[in-house]
């Protein structure tokens, strides 16, 4: 009987060709639909999800990764010290106004780390090295950046909230989809970004009393764009326990119990939050696929798309059906079952499945790979998921040979008899 299926099947061409666009159509909406909504979650997380701290200490007001109210650094030295701690390093996260060579300017997030630390590094360098970035004015970019920052090759000059910077390092798969652009800096770097070149130095002298009062000394960084070099006499201050940082990264000592440590990281330090990467991970992702309505809208492409594949499949089954049912009155005349009638139709439709699944799938896993290149937009296509949409695209058809089965149980054998 298969033999009948696959003669119904390829007994129109145009109208075969036409059936598989339709459905290689329906299985690419749908996967596209899906990978971007596992990319743009993933891409919210990513950060977190490649560092290898067990906890990530943050304000006691945070709404997801990129959205805290900042604690003071002094946090950091309080969480080395602490019993059942083997390691503590800070991520400080700003905004800043990103100036090309040419003048253009573009919202960005500066992300200050340590660059020699364990705890967070940037895993993908295309070019540099980011230990350069404890240099002055150093800075590193996701390539799929490079374009929107008029910069393409190391050493290339802009500036930061006026600051002159210098491109040390290009990195890839960095880039968060709903994120302004990522530049990453020392966190020693970040801070003189953050504040508009401003560097502070605390000079405090004794009076005739003996008592010692201190004022603080603002001076401005160099800001040159010109010909000349970027000037390298800056001296990076370290953080000082009263500057603003984001995250406290803490690796668990071999034995630690993680819940435990939590626990005692919120007693010691009220004002603070302890979450597993794990946890941090889902807080951010799911802030971006709940609360923004992003993944409610990706998900109604995906349902469009399952709609329309089993339109287009369920008529041209039904169309199909049509037109030979005088063959199919002659099986049932001959003593075919009903079941074997259902059987040529649901084989029929499983064709069409496994035709339109492999070309679709192909184009998609295609379409992701120039995204990523080209975009920084990850389409996430897991194997999991590749026969999750497989599944789905069988039972889009075969659920469309339905209607044609209804047509089939009504019909009559002596149609055979009639002219």
């Amino acid at each position: 009987m298969a033999s009948i299926a696959r003669k119904n099947l390829l007994e129109d061409i145009p109208r075969f060709l036409v059936a598989q666009a339709g459905i290689i159509f329906a299985v690419s909406l749908v996967t596209i639909q899906l990978g971007i909504l596992r990319g743009f979650t993933r891409s919210t997380s990513l950060l977190i999800d490649r560092s290898t701290a067990d906890i990530w200490m943050s304000s006691e007001e945070i709404l997801h990764f990129e959205l805290t109210q900042p604690i003071p650094a002094e946090r950091l030295a309080q969480a080395q010290e602490m019993e059942g701690v083997a390691r503590a390093e800070a991520i400080a996260l700003y905004n800043g106004r990103w100036r090309s060579p040419s003048g253009k300017i573009a919202p960005s997030r500066i992300i200050g780390y340590n660059p020699e630390g364990q705890l967070f590094r940037l895993w993908d360098m295309m070019e540099g090295d980011q230990r350069d970035l404890k240099q002055p004015q150093a800075v590193v970019v996701d390539e799929s950046n490079l374009s929107t920052l008029e910069v393409e090759a190391l050493g290339e000059k802009a500036s930061i909230n006026s600051i002159a910077v210098r491109l040390s390092g290009i990195t890839r798969g960095t880039q968060s989809i709903v994120s302004s652009l990522f530049l990453f800096t020392s966190l020693e770097n970040a801070k003189i970004y953050a504040a508009g070149g401003l560097t502070s130095t605390v000079r405090c002298t004794p009076d005739e009393t003996g008592s010692v009062s201190c004022t603080t000394v603002f001076e401005r960084v160099q800001d040159n764009l010109g010909e000349e070099e970027i000037t390298a006499d800056v001296e990076l201050e370290p953080l000082n326990i009263t500057d603003p940082i984001s995250y406290v990264l803490v690796q668990a000592a071999p034995g630690q119990d993680i819940a435990e440590l939590q626990q005692r990281l919120e007693a010691e330090m009220p004002d603070i939050r302890a979450h597993t990467r794990e946890e941090l991970s889902t807080l951010t992702r799911d802030h971006w696929q709940n609360s923004t309505g992003v993944g409610f809208i990706l998900g109604l492409g995906a349902t469009v798309g399952v709609v329309v594949g089993i339109v287009v499949v369920g008529q041209i089954l039904y169309s199909s059906v049509s037109d030979h049912l005088r063959e199919f009155g002659t099986l049932k005349a001959m003593g075919a079952s009903d079941w074997v009638i259902y059987g040529i139709i649901i084989e029929q439709a499983m064709w069409m499945a496994l035709l339109g699944y492999i070309p679709s799938m192909a184009l998609c896993l295609g379409l992701g790979a120039w995204t990523f290149a080209t975009q920084g937009i990850i389409i996430l296509i897991t194997p999991i998921m590749g026969v999750g949409i497989f599944g789905l695209t069988l039972a889009m058809c075969v659920g469309s040979a339905l209607f044609a089965i209804q047509k089939v149980t009504r019909v009559d054998p002596a149609i055979v008899f009639k002219a």
